[in-house]
Order: C-alpha cells, then structure tokens, then sequence
C-alpha cells in the first residue's frame, strides 16, 4: 500500500510538472508587465529611450524570476540534511528579498500609482486649505481692535464738541487748546480706523482668490483622465496659492497698529494753552494732562492687543513637492496595503509551489523508506545487480583454477578478461520482472 501511495505521487509531480513551468512563465511574465508600467514613471529621457530601457529591465526580471524559482524548484525538495535545507532556505530568503526591491514595488507602483499620486494631492489640498485659513485669521485679526479704536475716537470727538460748546472742561466755551488737541486725537484714532477698514477688504479679496485656487486644485484631485497632467496644474496652481498666503501674511495691519500705539504716547505733543487769563491757562494745563494720560493709557492698550496678534505663530511658507508614482506607493504604503499584496504575490506565489513540492518528495522518501529492500529496488537495480553477481562468480571460478593448477606444478594458463553478462549479448538468460505484477500478487497474498 505504502509503495502504491509513493508511486501515485511521483505519478502527480511527473503529471504537474508542465503546469509549474507553465504557472512559473505566467507569473514571470505578468511580474515583467507591472514592473515596466512601474519603471516607464521614474524614468527620464526621450519616449523612445524610456520605451527601451523600461522593456529591457522587465525583461530582466522576468528572467531573473522564472530563473530563480525554477532552481529552487529544482533543487530545494532533494536537500534533505538540516545544514542544506538551512542554507537553501537562505538563499531564498536572499533572493526574496532582491525580488522585492527591484519588481514589487514597481508593480505596486502599476497597480496603485495613481491612486497613491492623487491621494498626495488630497493631502496637499487640505494642507493649504489649513494654512490659507491661518492666514485669514491672523490678517483679520486686527479687526477686533477696530470697535476699541471707534469708541476712542468718539470720545475724542465728543469731548471736543462739548468742550466747544459748553466749555465743561475748562469751564470756558470755544476752540481753544485744549478742543484742538482732542480734536487731533480723534483724527489719529479715525486714520488708524481707516487704515484698518481698508486692510480688511484687500484681506477678503486675497481670500477670495485663495478659494478659487483650491475650488480648482479639489477639481484636479478628481478629475477623470491621467494623473500626470492633473499633477502639474496642480502644481502651477499650488505656486499661486502660496503667493496668495504669502500676500495675506503681508497684509496684516498689527504692526501698523503698534506703530501707531506707540506714536500715540511717544508723539504726544500738546498745543501751547492760549487763555488770555491766568487761571483758564492753568485749567487748560490740567485738562491737558488728563488727555495725556488717556491717550497713554489708550496707547498701552493698543499696543498689548498689537503684541497679542503679532505673538500668533506665521504661517510657513509651503513648498509643494511632486511625487512619482512610485515615490506616492513608498510614501502611503499603509494606505495600499491591498495592492502590495498583490503585487508581492504575483513575485513569491512560486514560492509556495517550492514547499509544496517539498512537503510531497519528503512524504514520498519516507514512505519508500519504511518498505522493504525487496519492494524499494527497481527493474533496473536488479539487472545490474544480477550483472555484478555473475561478473563476481566468473572471477571466483577463475581464481580457483589457477590455484589448483599452481598447486599441480602447472603453468595457470593465460586469464581470460572475465565476460560480463549483458542483456543484449545473453537475453535468455535472465527474465524480465514485472514489479508490478510482484507487488499486485503480494498485496493479494497479505490480504
């Protein structure tokens, strides 16, 4: 039974055997397609140069390949010590591994380039979109002084208006000095409110293009077709787009306001009190110094909200990087896991046809191993066997007839070279066996 078993195998791996080099040049050869539509997007030069030299390396890995696992198939299943199979093992890993670096990942590339590019190009999208919506904030941010500084003006104004017309400051009516310096207080706080409401509308027309160009950049990530031309669009719209940033970071107006906050304090300059008598002139002085000490305390204010704004980190300026399909593969491997799957299996699937026929010749070795001598020897073995005997008996009957002549004081006559019995020199000699026949009857006999 156990001989009957051994023979169905070999009979398989003998019927298999067509199919494995068959499997083995598909593979190869699929291997070598992806790795050329991988390799035709890292290589530079003319059409025809990058036509060439990506065919000629696919063709090197399809032999390279076929080649390779067609030796370990060869080879592997017959080292039965532990030293070989641990060394051969080695060199499988070794050539695994050189498979993988110079095909899987151009055929990952193949099967997942584009997807991995357009990804890269999402990501940079929602990068720029955060850092034009940075920018926003922090040129807007000045705006929120802009209600301080309206209410600071209308006093100054108001205090002014009062001050001419009921004298309630100094107690004298008309525009004496004290009406001109709030005056000129209101009309600085009314410049800087200007300034501010001007920055604020050149701020919403470079957001507005700033919308436009990632409204377009979100258009190219999804649009139908080839990726390399949606790619460089991109690119050119990307440049706009970090001119636009760069602009908004110019145009904010924090530092303008704490120019001006400092001017305030630092470039107070009161107006001469012109009262005719000597009590109005020191009333005059008296109000005067209370509007300096307003105006620095506005001054502080405003300069404290100005180191607020100018204290937000600035948006860096982002330098958009293209990528290649393969180069995108590399960088969102994570991402496309089920494509490095497939394009690892189609190069070390041979691999598994390596064990399989591993795992068969060791049951077969030991099936044949644990019968006997009689039922392990082939047709072949016997009639060499039976070959070697009778050379042997021709020999011994030889030897002993020159010793008894030499014993007689005969001359031993000259020895012939000894005849070897063949199959075709003497066929009715020996009968041909039929193992078969052998093994059916003492199956039949253990039964």
């Amino acid at each position: 039974m156990a001989l009957g078993a051994s023979q169905r195998l070999q009979g398989g791996i003998a019927a298999v055997e067509t199919t494995t080099r068959f499997a083995l040049a598909v593979l190869a050869l699929a291997s070598g397609v992806y790795t050329y539509l991988g390799a035709r997007t890292i290589l530079d030069g003319s059409p025809t140069a990058v036509f060439f030299a990506a065919v000629i390396y696919s063709a090197s890995v399809s032999v390279g390949i076929y080649a390779f696992w067609s030796y370990m198939a060869r080879f592997y299943p017959h080292v039965t010590t532990r030293t070989g199979r641990t060394a051969m093992l080695g060199v499988m890993a070794t050539g695994a591994a050189m498979i993988l670096a110079m095909s899987s990942w151009l055929n990952a590339a193949a099967l997942a380039g584009s997807a991995a590019v357009e990804q890269h190009l999402a990501e940079t999208v929602e990068d720029y979109t955060a850092d034009l919506d940075r920018a926003h904030q922090n040129a807007l941010a000045a705006q929120s002084l802009l209600p301080d500084i309206q209410r600071a003006s209308e006093r100054f104004a108001q205090l002014a208006a009062i001050e001419r017309q009921s004298g309630s400051l100094t107690g004298t009516t008309g525009s004496g000095s004290v009406v001109q310096l709030l005056s000129q207080m209101s009309a600085q706080m009314k410049s800087l409110e200007a300034g501010i409401n001007a920055s604020r509308e050149q701020v919403t027309d470079l957001f507005e293009q700033g919308q436009k160009r990632l409204e377009t950049m979100r258009s190219l990530v999804s649009a139908p077709g080839a990726i390399e031309p949606r790619a460089d669009q991109f690119s050119t719209e990307a440049v706009a787009l970090t001119g636009v940033i760069t602009s908004l970071a110019q145009t904010s107006i924090a530092p303008s306001i704490r120019r001006a906050a400092d001017d305030l304090s630092l470039g107070f300059i009161a107006p001469v009190p012109d009262g005719g008598a000597a009590d109005l002139v020191n009333r005059q002085n008296q109000v005067m110094d209370t509007v300096r000490t307003s105006v620095s305390a506005q001054s502080r204010a405003l300069a404290k909200a100005a180191d607020e704004i100018l204290a937000r980190s600035p948006v860096q300026e982002r330098r958009f990087v293209p990528l290649s399909s393969a180069e995108a593969v590399l960088h969102y491997a994570q991402d496309f896991i089920p494509a490095w799957a497939g394009a690892i299996s189609i190069d070390l699937l041979p691999g598994v046809m390596v064990f399989i026929l591993a795992v068969v010749h060791s049951a077969i070795r030991r099936q044949e191993e644990s019968l006997p001598f009689a039922e392990r020897i082939t047709a072949a073995e016997l009639l060499r066997a039976l070959e070697v005997q009778r050379a042997v008996t021709a020999d011994g009957i030889h030897a002993e007839q020159a010793v008894a002549k030499a014993k007689a004081g005969q001359e031993p006559e000259p020895q012939a070279a000894p005849e070897t019995a063949s199959i075709e020199a003497e066929p009715n000699n020996i009968t041909s066996i039929d193992l078969k026949s052998r093994t059916r009857d003492r199956t039949h006999e253990d039964r």
